[in-house]
């Protein structure tokens, strides 16, 4: 029979055994950054154009630029309009910016800044917010460049120069590969 001494030192193994697969699974996901070189996470979000639901899948095979955002939020807006330069620059090709609100209230709030500031690139609404874990961003704007084979390539958190020429030789370079 077994003492109270070794009921205690089992309890407290079997104790801190459990604790550690709970935080290896809590971890995980933290500990597998996504970044340049992963695979894009799949996402569902509403096309504000259809009403309909898109996802990555949508633009399988394209490259394409994702850009999580919001609407209250001043960089974000500042961005905005060389996003739109970089899609009309690229128009005619494959590619795609893809912007994704995370805006908790619904679509027309959305939608009113989409025609406030006259952008012609597909908008989607995550109104969930559920991008922002499956990308782990720490913010908005984070923005995704993805090639044809869904592998992001490019990383930016905060505001970019899209339409700058660093960003469009990359883009253009993703459209060119086949």
């Amino acid at each position: 029979m077994k003492t109270p001494r070794q009921w205690a030192l089992v309890t407290g193994m079997v104790t801190t055994a459990i604790f550690a697969v709970v935080l290896i699974i809590k971890l995980r996901p933290q500990m597998a950054l996504l970044g340049v070189g992963s695979k894009a996470p799949a996402f569902t979000a509403i096309d504000l154009r259809t009403g309909r639901p898109a996802s990555l899948a949508n633009y399988r095979g394209r490259p394409i630029l994702i850009n999580i955002w919001a609407t209250w939020c001043a960089p974000c807006r500042v961005e905005m309009p060389a996003l739109e330069r970089l899609a009309k620059k690229l128009a005619g090709t494959d590619f795609r910016v893809v912007a994704v609100s995370v805006d908790q209230d619904d679509s027309t709030v959305v939608d009113a800044f989409v025609r406030e500031l006259g952008l012609s690139f597909d908008v989607l609404h995550n109104q969930a917010g559920d991008i922002r874990q499956r990308y782990q961003t720490t913010g908005v704007p984070e923005s995704f460049v993805i090639d044809r084979d869904g592998v992001i390539v490019k990383k930016v958190i905060g505001p970019a120069e899209w339409d700058g020429p660093v960003n469009e030789y990359l883009v253009r370079r993703l459209v060119d590969e086949r």
